[in-house]
């Protein structure tokens, strides 16, 4: 796909982070962009750098999803791209014992759905809704009508202790890419799915330097964490490489990673 200013794009978790740098370089490209978040003030003042437009989403509430989409296609017309990376990242073992009793409980129920919810069901509902509108729009070259990336994790196939929840979800937008890339395969719709590894988010900012130096150390090649703008490239990639469908990639260095 040709990214220029005939292209509307959206991106959940644009105010920061993957989503943030992954905006930036799709209006770099010239495209319109729409960001989804709920931090209104940093989503607002990015829109504003990029010249595109911020909506208050919450990707998993579909009422707020549906609003999102609504806002985003009256400021800039029906998207061609959708690139998802919000949701959040739990901690918790499926069960534990008590340090000092010895007495086992388990993950809340609660906490393991919100996580599904948001990083699961959130990114389904996204690709779906924005889906039903790009079949609405005209083909352009080989018939494509629009390209999606969504994102995954490491997790998905590297989950350590405490990240059950974690891994499930991101396991999860993992294993339905190539199922919606078939659903798609006769309207010209495009998704694949990045695994990120180690990278240096507002999800990691709040670690100590120590472990910080731990983790980049544990990186084969190069040994730092992964930087946005480098996700964003391969975001870029996925879209305008119109071969490109239907796959997982990791983005890691090569890390692998331990149980812990």
């Amino acid at each position: 796909m040709k990214l220029d200013s005939t292209v509307a794009a959206v991106v959940t978790g644009g105010a920061s982070g993957l989503g943030e740098a992954s905006a930036r370089a799709l209006a770099a490209k010239g495209v319109r962009v729409a960001l989804f978040d709920l931090n209104a003030e940093r989503g607002e003042a990015v829109a504003t750098e990029i010249g595109g437009m911020f909506a208050r989403v919450d990707v998993s509430d579909e009422a707020s999803v549906d609003a999102g989409f609504a806002a985003a296609r009256a400021a800039h017309g029906q998207e061609r791209v959708l690139v998802c990376c919000a949701g959040i990242g739990t901690i918790g073992k499926a069960v534990r014992r008590d340090k000092e009793t010895g007495t086992p409980s388990h993950m809340p129920v609660d906490l393991f759905l919100k996580t599904l919810k948001v990083n699961l069901v959130g990114t389904f509902q996204c690709v779906a809704k924005s889906a039903a509108g790009m079949m609405n729009l005209e083909g352009r070259e080989d018939g494509e009508r629009g390209a999606m990336v969504t994102t995954a994790s490491v997790a998905a196939v590297d989950g350590q202790i405490g990240q059950v929840a974690y891994s499930a979800s991101k396991a999860g937008v993992a294993g339905m890419t190539l199922p919606i890339a078939r659903d798609f395969m006769s309207e010209g719709i495009r998704i694949n799915t990045i695994l990120p590894g180690i990278f240096n988010t507002p999800l990691l900012a709040g670690l100590p330097q120590n472990v910080a130096d731990a983790l980049a150390a544990a990186v084969p090649f190069p040994k730092r964490l992964g930087k946005p703008e480098e996700y964003a490239d391969l975001v870029l990639t996925m879209i305008e490489n119109g071969y490109f469908n239907g796959e997982c990639v990791r983005l890691d260095g090569g890390i692998r990673m331990g149980p812990r």
